[in-house]
């Protein structure tokens, strides 16, 4: 295929993508810091209760991702995010102002339930806008949203949180997404038809590409086909896997790393800070490679493998040599958020263009459970057994069996299986 030369979309969309997706990332995780910051003690929290305030986002995240992509796919993807911004910014906000548990329980469960549709449907609007060659990479800048927020987060959090306590880190935290909303309105359009900085030829030749490519993937009849073919199965299965071991760290990392001696909320911050640099140049490097080569599987599994490998000799290392575990940790980290690019890529080349949507959405909201029994489990086994070792252990499972679910759903590379069936 000629190379696709419009390069404004990159310069257009691209950074409001990954600054909205920032925003939601930061909304969420932030949440880790406030727990290791104070607010359990101010409020009274158990350790059963901060375990499963942790993992409630993804509940609501789960049960209302399919519907809400379904809408973002029919009807608007900037609509929805438009007022998911606006929602969430304002429930973030009130994170820091409550002061009963129970409200915070209800918080936890609609911020998840606001969000939960802004992924997938980042993915798909993305993909009306980039063509295959560049999917990977696109996709890429986008959840770099996910750990550039938190290598930042992590240190301002900290600051803020010694500066001003936790409440206000949640305020001043939140409110940036309400602002965004209107800038987002402002700049993005759902398709290139509607794009007034486009030329006419750039429209063109852009649509073109986009149909050529559905041309070489099998068809697939509705969402219930779609639903029920191996692919989407397996991927579903091996994305809650995947999410048990990512969300079980981000969400605990803060309190892993706090609990070795002598070390304050500062140090926190900074230490947390450091998976997330090397998950960085990880998934830049897999997201340009696998479109260079057209690849996906491959730049997928194998990063899995290493992050249960990680994990469990960061479980060997022990709490008595904490450099030691916290280097694997990293590692592990790097591991687990190099795939992405590849991985989301992958699920929109499989399937065609109609049931796509609605596919991202199912596999996100298996990911999203996941991370649901990640952030829950690995509390309550850090809780019960005082220390870390079990939860590491389990993460690492999770990422194994992860990894050969990979290899299971996708047998061969996928661009030649695609052609083949085309």
């Amino acid at each position: 295929m000629e190379k696709l030369n419009v390069p404004s979309r990159w310069y257009r969309l691209i950074p409001i993508a990954f600054i909205t997706y920032s925003l939601a990332y930061l909304d969420r995780a932030n949440f880790s810091f406030g727990t290791a910051g104070g607010m359990t003690e101010d409020l009274g929290i158990d350790q059963g209760t901060s375990s499963l305030l942790s993992s409630l986002f993804f509940l609501g995240y789960f049960f209302f991702q399919i519907p809400g992509t379904i809408y973002a796919v029919q009807r608007s993807a900037k609509k929805l995010i438009f007022w998911s911004l606006i929602l969430w910014g304002a429930l973030a906000t009130a994170t820091g102002m409550i002061q009963d548990v129970n409200l915070l329980i209800v918080i936890r469960f609609m911020l998840g339930i606001v969000e939960s549709a802004v992924m997938p449907a980042m993915i798909i609007l993305l993909s009306r806008w980039f063509t295959k060659s560049e999917r990977s990479r696109a996709n890429t800048f986008l959840i770099l949203g996910n750990p550039a927020t938190i290598l930042w987060m992590s240190i301002l959090s900290g600051y803020l949180i010694d500066a001003v306590g936790w409440r206000w880190m949640f305020i001043l935290e939140g409110l940036p997404a309400i602002v965004w909303a209107f800038i987002w309105w402002r700049i993005v359009d759902d398709t290139p038809e509607g794009a007034t900085w486009l030329t006419s030829d750039e429209k063109a030749k852009l649509q073109h590409a986009l149909e050529q490519e559905q041309q070489h993937i099998k068809p697939v009849k509705n969402y219930a086909d779609a639903f029920r073919s191996r692919v989407v199965i397996l991927l579903s299965l091996q994305y809650a896997l995947w999410s048990v071991g990512v969300y079980g760290f981000v969400m605990w990392l803060p309190s892993i790393i706090k609990a070795a001696p002598s070390m304050d909320i500062v140090k926190t911050g900074w230490l947390s800070a450091v998976p997330y640099v090397f998950a960085i140049l990880g998934m830049l490097t897999a997201s340009h490679y696998s479109d260079k080569l057209q690849r996906r599987k491959e730049f997928v599994w194998p990063c899995l493998l290493v992050g249960a490998v990680a994990f469990y000799g960061s479980y060997l290392a022990g709490s008595h040599n904490f450099w030691l575990s916290f280097v694997l940790l990293t590692i592990a980290g790097a591991a687990m958020y190099a795939p992405y690019g590849p991985f989301f890529a992958m699920i929109t080349e499989a399937l065609p263009r109609h049931v796509a949507g609605g596919a991202v959405a199912l596999i996100n909201s298996f990911g999203a459970l996941g991370s649901f029994v990640g952030a829950y489990v690995v509390g309550y086994l850090n809780g019960t057994t005082g220390g870390f070792g079990a939860s590491y252990n389990f993460m690492a499972s999770a990422l194994l069996l992860s990894a050969a679910l990979t290899i299971l759903a996708v047998g061969g590379d996928n661009t030649k299986s695609n052609t083949q069936n085309g």
